[in-house]
């Protein structure tokens, strides 16, 4: 099994998107797997989920991303309970569609806090603990929006997934002599039913129809692209955005 004997924290865990089907995904392949997520109730019940799925403890541990000492508290935790902490999934975000002339600070600030500021103070926590087992892999979620223009109010997620890419290619570059890899995922649209609660169904319809594969991504799709990233597979690569969109950014 491609993880087996490693340990992975997983922000924002919980639900049914990404985060939930990249658990899974790491649990089947042997990982011990801790998630996160700012929703107490669900994420005790996701843990509880999993871990019967596969059969294994899974750890929950509630974190709101915005609050440096909830994040530093997770990963201090990991580690005193198993001893190392082996991968980092920083899958953490929100988005909050405004048009730019009335995009407010609050908004703006939530948007960077949560997509960009919760994933450096992830990365920063967790790093001392791979420098001091000389190999980790780091794996955090950008975007496409980080590429691409959008005429969507999608101001403050963009700026923030282009952060994200930035963030990435930085820490590789710093961490690569010390044994550890940092690698981003930046999908298009990928199904999630949550989502239909933040964007109208057409803008999926439109997006399948824009789509050179004619479909939307789905969560498992991603989930396979954070093992590989994850695991010795892909040993030789660091500082990698990796798209994945069925086409869409190579073919607008």
């Amino acid at each position: 099994m491609l993880l087996e004997n490693r340990v992975a924290l997983i922000t924002a865990g919980a639900g049914v998107g990404i985060g939930h089907a990249v658990a899974a995904r790491f649990l089947e392949e042997g990982a011990t797997v801790v998630i996160t997520d700012a929703h107490a109730k669900r994420t005790e019940e996701t843990a509880a989920e999993l871990g019967e799925q596969f059969k294994c403890e899974v750890l929950g541990i509630p974190v709101d991303v915005t609050q440096r000492d909830q994040i530093e508290g997770a990963v201090a935790r990991t580690h005193e309970k198993y001893g190392r902490i082996d991968i980092l999934f920083n899958n953490a975000g929100i988005n909050k569609l405004e048009p730019i002339w009335q995009l407010k600070d609050e908004t703006w600030d939530l948007v960077m806090n949560v997509c960009l500021r919760g994933t450096f103070w992830a990365i920063r926590s967790v790093v001392p603990h791979m420098m001091e087992q000389g190999k980790g892999a780091i794996v955090n979620m950008a975007s496409a929006a980080g590429w691409l223009a959008s005429s969507g109010g999608e101001a403050a997620y963009s700026a923030a997934k282009a952060g994200v890419m930035g963030l990435t290619r930085a820490a590789s570059g710093e961490l690569a002599g010390k044994g550890i890899r940092v690698n981003a995922i930046a999908p298009t649209v990928i199904y999630n039913p949550f989502l239909e609660r933040i964007y109208p169904k057409q803008m999926f319809e439109a997006s399948k129809k824009r789509n050179p594969m004619g479909r939307l991504g789905e969560p498992r799709e991603v989930a396979n692209l954070a093992l590989f990233l994850a695991s010795d597979l892909s040993s030789y690569i660091t500082g990698e955005v990796i798209s994945i969109s069925g086409g869409s950014v190579v073919v607008p």
